[in-house]
């Protein structure tokens, strides 16, 4: 749906000479001359709001901008409510985990990925442990491995700094 962010010309702001005027009810009522326009939206106690500034000549509609503005932020703040947003889940292992926590932490990821959350693995290295950092390949390949069938790898396991991350996401329909 298109939500308008700017505020539209209405009544005295509006400077154009004819203007094809749409009524209250959407009937449209011809070309008439601004002054005729403005006429007509005081007789019906509306405002005259500019709704086509680039047609000629320019469209001009009857209404009640003041109930139009509401409920078009009515609209946009229902819109937002609609919108899923989508978060990173960390979980943190070590690169000697055991085989319980391991298993533990899996069943954590898969939640969290069923949820429709993303997964980011950190592997920690503290002290010496970062000269073998193959070890904490084996265990991001390992997560990879048993999330196969609920997840997809998005970003491959890198190594930064003192920290080794991969991220996992939903697996898609199409996948």
């Amino acid at each position: 749906m298109f939500f308008i962010k700017q505020e539209l010309p209405i009544n005295g702001q509006i400077r154009a000479k004819e203007v094809q005027l749409i009524g209250a009810q959407g009937e449209k009522l011809g070309v008439v001359s601004f002054r005729e326009a403005m006429e007509k939206a005081e007789e019906a106690n509306l405002d005259l709001v500019l709704v086509a500034p680039n047609a000629t000549p320019v469209v001009c509609k009857i209404m009640n901008y003041g109930k139009y503005k509401f409920e078009q932020a009515k609209k946009e703040k229902e819109a937002k409510k609609k919108q899923k947003v989508l978060e990173v889940k960390e979980l943190r292992v070590t690169p000697n985990i055991e085989k319980h926590d391991f298993e533990f932490k899996c069943r954590n990821a898969k939640k969290f990925l069923e949820d429709g959350n993303k997964v980011k693995i950190t592997v920690r290295f503290r002290g010496r442990e970062v000269n073998n950092a193959k070890a904490g390949e084996v265990v991001l390949n390992n997560f990879i491995e048993q999330l196969a069938e609920v997840s997809q790898v998005e970003k491959a396991p890198k190594l930064e700094g003192r920290n080794m991350f991969t991220i996992l996401a939903k697996k898609t329909d199409g996948k």
